[in-house]
């Protein structure tokens, strides 16, 4: 049963994990270990964490307007796609043992703080091949990540940006928020199966949600605020700092 002084840490951490997520970060990085430190087992905070995720995606919404101008029609396309995926993720975490993707991660988060720095260059060399050539990376990327997103979620965010940022808009806080609505479509679909089966601590969701959501709503506009570059490598070097924490010390 979590306490009083609990709630107020997880509306603590929940506030923070919302601005660096929706800015661009990675949420979980400081919302997971919150809900292990107030006493949650692994798995149950790992659902938990899920669900508490979804209110980051109104906020962000809210807070993303100018970006997300005319992008419905791109979003209704993709968003099938991305919540197929976070369904197979959901499943995959019911049904398979901890830590399945545990060892792959890592490698993952560095190719794509990687890909966030180097992708003004390799949009430039994209520019110049034929459109055909990578018609399949956007939807085998985007499965592929949400699927990710479904099972743990941590940095999900990171590659998809970088993702986005080589494939759809490489200015930066447009492909955030579009990232963020995506995200925040992986997310719905997994938490909605989480709750059926009941899997979900809602004496600790309720106060990190509560948190997650008013960081939602500065997280953006800390995006359209910074310069590109530098939120470019703000974004890698946290993907890259996960990726140590996770090879030495997995969440």
């Amino acid at each position: 049963m979590i306490s009083t002084g609990d709630d107020l840490f997880l509306i603590g951490a929940g506030l923070l994990a919302g601005v660096v997520g929706t800015a661009g970060g990675i949420t979980s990085l400081i919302s997971y270990p919150a809900l292990l430190a107030v006493g949650l087992p692994v798995l149950r905070a790992n659902v938990t964490n899920i669900l508490s995720l979804v209110t980051c995606w109104p906020g962000a919404a809210m807070a993303s307007r100018p970006e997300l101008t005319g992008k419905g029609p791109w979003l209704r396309r993709w968003a099938p796609v991305t919540a197929a995926g976070g369904v197979v993720g959901s499943a995959l975490l019911i049904l398979t043992p901890p830590g399945v993707f545990s060892d792959v991660v890592p490698y993952l988060l560095v190719l794509a703080a990687v890909g966030l720095l180097i992708q003004p260059r390799l949009s430039s060399w994209q520019e110049g091949r034929p459109s055909g050539r990578n018609r399949f990376l956007l939807p085998c990327g985007l499965f592929a990540v949400s699927t990710y997103n479904g099972y743990f979620g941590a940095g999900a965010g990171v590659m998809l940006l970088a993702l986005l940022l080589f494939t759809v808009d490489r200015q930066i806080a447009i492909s955030n928020a579009l990232k963020n609505m995506l995200v925040g479509v992986s997310t719905v679909v997994s938490a909605a199966l989480f709750v059926a089966l009941g899997r979900v601590d809602w004496s600790a969701a309720i106060p990190l949600a509560a948190g997650m959501f008013l960081g939602s709503t500065i997280g953006p506009r800390i995006a359209r605020a910074l310069p590109g570059g530098v939120l470019r490598w703000l974004v890698a070097l946290t993907g890259i700092g996960l990726a140590a924490r996770l090879w030495f010390a997995p969440l």
